[in-house]
């Protein structure tokens, strides 16, 4: 009979930061800096493709994570801010950030 011998990986310990566990912070963030927030982002810990859907894709997953994000306001008003042309931010679609541009000004 041979040693015992476990299934188990040695690598096998995932690293909460690694994750993006919310309130789980990296040593080197600045917690002043303007992009602090995406620590804390919903979106750092799920699939990116579903805030990137195709053209005529749905919104739908995306916006429900969002819905219940800590800091969807810090991520619409980075998208404004930045005139993110691409994917869900803060909630909303391109062209729904347009729209509320629009409003604004």
């Amino acid at each position: 009979m041979t040693g015992y011998r476990s299934d188990v990986p040695e690598n096998w310990f995932v690293d909460p930061v690694n994750l993006g566990v919310p309130g789980v912070r990296r040593a080197e963030v600045d917690e002043d800096s303007a992009l602090a927030w995406q620590t804390d982002a919903l979106c750092s810990q799920t699939d990116p493709e579903a805030f990137f859907p195709e053209k005529g894709g749905s919104t739908r997953d995306a916006k429900r994570i969002c819905s219940s994000c800590d800091v969807r306001g810090e991520c619409l008003e980075y998208a404004l801010g930045n005139d993110e042309r691409f994917g869900i931010w803060g909630g909303l679609s391109e062209r729904e950030r347009r729209k509320l541009k629009r409003q604004a000004g």
